[in-house]
């Protein structure tokens, strides 16, 4: 699908957060309101995930003029998973531009688990999209460079996002390289049609160290409100990305951010996102906040359950929903029209007022 827009110029209207008190205020209820709530398991197909302790959870809003606002345990650090994938993929498309990275990786939704191989085989090798595995080796494998430099510009990345320096969790890594086969087996077969042009199991290794980079809620609040900004991360000022990639970034999101929950996603909250298996779910609303919610027990879908009750809360008591409006109030045309009236007669007093001091000087 192509459009021939590159002549016209794209206005930008996101309008902006409630008062800081408030934003604090519901900042606090998310996590009073879901601090009991049961349901879900803490991840253990990957062993060092296993231990995580279940009641554990925090909340946190990063606005984009760099203001916090936190509840709970958002200074614990986690292994970043998943979420990697939109950041790692914002990297790619600044490095290779718009259309380079949406032939070679796509935007559309598979519909099925994000580690799929039969979902590879039905669309001619295509990887789909860079939320599920296949798209993100593949893009994880633009990175410029082989084994080592890719790791080295991704970590950089990824750490500008945060704005401060990341730290690999080895214990994560060697447990995930460990138990990483799937993925090889998909790195592979990628290979075999082209789509992985670099050593596959070099950019298994890569990708297995960008999603065990420890960060936390703060931190991806701090990463997706750079997404919101245009792309300059609102703590160190540094711009990370373009903002036509943060554009890019969060279309893919909304569409593939929760896998083949993406569209009861969007159609309930309604706010771009991305959700990692170590219980981290990163959301963004353009032009005002990134969030980050961090909850160990995850859904059937590998989403957190507290995280997802937490964010929905938010993008509703703040007005982040991008999909929400309201109608155009008659009050609001009433009080305009008596505005105008007031102003017309002021208008005709003073007319009348000018008048008279002319005739008392003629």
């Amino acid at each position: 699908m192509k459009f021939d827009l590159h002549d016209v110029p794209e206005r930008v209207s996101t309008g902006t957060l409630p008062a800081p008190d408030l934003v604090e205020e519901f900042v606090e209820e998310a996590h009073q309101r879901n601090q009991s709530l049961k349901g879900g398991s803490v991840a253990d197909y990957i062993p060092a995930l296993a231990d995580a302790d279940p009641n554990l959870f925090g909340v946190s809003v990063v606005d984009v003029s760099g203001d916090a606002h936190d509840a709970g345990d958002t200074d614990h650090a986690f292994s970043i998973q998943s979420i990697s994938k939109a950041f790692v993929y914002a990297l790619v498309c600044e490095e290779l531009g718009h259309d380079a990275t949406y032939e070679r990786v796509g935007v559309n939704n598979t519909g099925m688990p994000f580690n799929s191989v039969v979902a590879i085989e039905l669309n001619e090798g295509h990887p789909m999209n860079p939320m599920v595995n296949a798209g993100a080796l593949t893009t994880t494998s633009l990175a410029p460079g082989t084994g080592d430099e890719q790791w080295r510009w991704i970590w950089k990345g990824l750490s500008a996002f945060a704005g401060r320096h990341l730290v690999l969790d080895d214990d994560v890594y060697r447990s995930e390289r460990a138990g990483n086969q799937r993925n090889q087996a998909i790195a592979r077969l990628l290979e075999s049609y082209g789509r992985i042009e670099k050593d596959p199991l070099e950019v298994v290794d890569v990708y297995t160290k960008q999603c065990s980079l420890l960060v936390t809620a703060r931190d991806l609040a701090v990463m997706g409100a750079t997404l919101a900004d245009g792309g300059v991360n609102p703590i160190t000022k540094e711009r990370v990305v373009a903002p036509h990639v943060c554009r890019d970034t969060l279309a893919v999101l909304a569409a593939n951010g929760l896998y083949e929950r993406s569209g009861e996603w969007l159609f309930e909250v309604g706010i771009p996102g991305k959700s990692g298996v170590s219980g981290g779910i990163v959301t963004v609303a353009p032009g005002k906040a990134g969030i980050g919610v961090f909850s160990p027990p995850l859904d059937d879908a590998g989403n957190s359950v507290r995280g997802k009750q937490a964010t929905a809360f938010l993008s509703r008591a703040l007005g982040l929903n991008v999909f929400a409006s309201d109608a155009f109030a008659e009050a609001s045309m009433t009080a305009t029209a008596e505005a105008a009236d007031d102003d017309d007669a002021s208008g005709e007093e003073i007319d009348e007022r000018a008048h008279d001091l002319s005739d008392q000087e003629a």
